[in-house]
């Protein structure tokens, strides 16, 4: 075994393959990091800051692949020389033990060869392994695909859903057209809307069911029409920028989208957690992905549902307390229409859907390529076809239907986002904040030191609050403007 670790050993590899591959690997991490670079540079240049902001937030996932990688990297062999009861391999298996008859039939597939001194360690004690070197290999592949996969599921969602979010510039543009002229106000019956009577479904419990259940199948076909945007459109604008009837709310959507795409496209910790927990239950027998790949279904369809019954309930509010309105019809944005009174939870609720989707595809591809097709850890092919098709329905419906429903419906809250200042004007704002907080604090500083009158130490005093005083200005001379 030791003659073996050390012709394998990099001191006796040849010096011509070392090289080369060394330059190979180098040579294309080069090339990604270019693609990322120049493409940033195009973001910025096109002022494309919130695509920039989650190109960052990429990169971010990408450094901590790498030190994710290194950091199983340094720790195998600490994990190999961590020996446990061979006992505790008999539990929460995703596969049956094979035999080892059943070992030497598939050709006698071993271990690496570095691996024969630590499992000797181990086996030297009556032991085994925490964790293989294969399967710490095999371990690290897969949190790399399944972030890429994450990364590229997100992108294609933001990308197919831009598209459907664009068709509705041309309804932007007809809304400009037709208020050009401002023509008499008339008195119209609310019932005669044709938002009110695509979205209200009447008063009582028995319409409240019913208009659950129209949002549940309006979500699957024109889920936004042309009314709903153009009431949604003005309920935004005389809530929020009353003085200016003409503004852009297609392009502040589009903004707000992107900035929130910055959220979406990262993995955060708690989804670390549940990757942990869906590892944990995959068990021989208990065929746990195929009832997980149910979850991000079932919440995409309750997210889509809810949506659309904000859409009705904004309907709701207007008919119920209007029999007649004068001019044109008005929606109330509030928060009290969202879970929890709060439109970002249905963001991060669309952030664990498309992860947990992205979990389910890059699982199936992993093993795919790992194992094969007929592997014990693939599970059976009822099994399989299933989560397939359901992991393609939640791409097309996310990206066609609830993502762009998320874009117009996040808007009806009770505040607005700060897309709807240019970058510059937010760049002030910020500014202009920071230097007000400043001026606060300086006063506050020089009226506790007038009010604790003159001391013995007063003209230190004096002289300290003179430094402060200057590092004050210091300070604000050197915030961006």
């Amino acid at each position: 075994a030791g003659g073996e670790v050390d012709a394998d050993a990099l001191e006796y590899t040849p010096t011509w393959i070392v090289a080369g591959v060394c330059s190979l690997i180098v040579t294309i991490s080069l090339a990604a990091e270019r693609c990322l670079h120049y493409l940033g540079k195009t973001l910025k240049r096109k002022h494309q800051k919130a695509l920039f902001e989650a190109l960052l937030k990429v990169k971010e996932e990408l450094m901590l692949l790498g030190f994710i990688s290194l950091l199983m990297t340094v720790s195998q062999d600490v994990i190999q020389r961590t020996c446990i009861p061979p006992s505790w391999t008999n539990y929460l298996l995703p596969c049956k033990k094979m035999e080892e008859h059943s070992v030497a039939a598939l050709g006698g597939r071993r271990l690496l060869p570095r691996n024969a001194p630590r499992s000797d360690h181990c086996r030297n004690k009556g032991k085994v392994p925490l964790l293989s070197l294969e399967a710490l290999h095999q371990l690290h592949i897969f949190i790399f695909v399944l972030a890429i996969t994450h990364v590229i599921f997100s992108v294609l969602t933001m990308v197919l859903g831009g598209a459907k979010i664009r068709q509705w510039k041309q309804w932007e543009t007809e809304i400009h057209k037709n208020n050009a002229g401002n023509g008499p106000k008339k008195l119209t019956n609310v019932q005669q809307f044709e938002f009110i009577r695509e979205r209200f479904n009447g008063v009582g419990m028995e319409s409240t069911v019913l208009s659950w259940m129209h949002s549940f199948v309006k979500q699957f076909y024109a889920s936004v029409t042309k009314s709903d945007y153009a009431t949604m459109r003005l309920g935004f604008i005389m809530t929020h920028c009353r003085g200016n009837p003409k503004f852009g709310f297609h392009r502040y959507m589009v903004r707000a989208l992107e900035a929130d795409f910055k959220k979406v496209v990262g993995i955060r910790w708690y989804l670390w957690i549940f990757v942990v927990i869906f590892m944990l239950l995959n068990v021989n027998g208990w065929h746990t992905y195929f009832w997980i790949s149910f979850l991000p279904l079932i919440l995409l369809l309750a997210v889509g549902t809810k949506l659309e019954h904000v859409i009705a309930q904004l309907a709701h509010d207007v008919a119920e307390k209007h029999s007649a309105i004068e001019g044109d019809l008005v929606v109330n944005p509030s928060d009290e229409h969202f879970w929890c009174g709060k439109p970002r939870v249905i963001l991060y609720l669309i952030h664990f859907i498309l992860f947990q989707n992205a979990f389910e595809i890059a699982l199936f591809f992993w093993i795919l390529t790992t194992y094969g097709f007929n592997s014990c850890i693939m599970d059976h092919v009822p099994f399989i076809v299933p989560r397939l098709v359901i992991g393609v329905v939640i791409q097309l419906l996310c990206s066609y239907s609830t993502l762009p429903l998320y874009a117009i419906v996040a808007q009806m809250g009770t505040f607005f986002n700060k897309e709807i200042f240019d970058e510059h004007i937010q760049q002030g704002l910020v500014g202009w904040a920071q230097k007000a907080r400043m001026r606060t604090e300086l006063s506050k500083d020089a009226a506790a030191a007038a009010a604790a009158g003159p001391t013995r130490h007063g003209a230190s005093s004096r002289l300290e609050m003179l430094r402060r005083a200057a590092a004050m200005m210091q300070c604000r001379r050197s915030l961006p403007r």
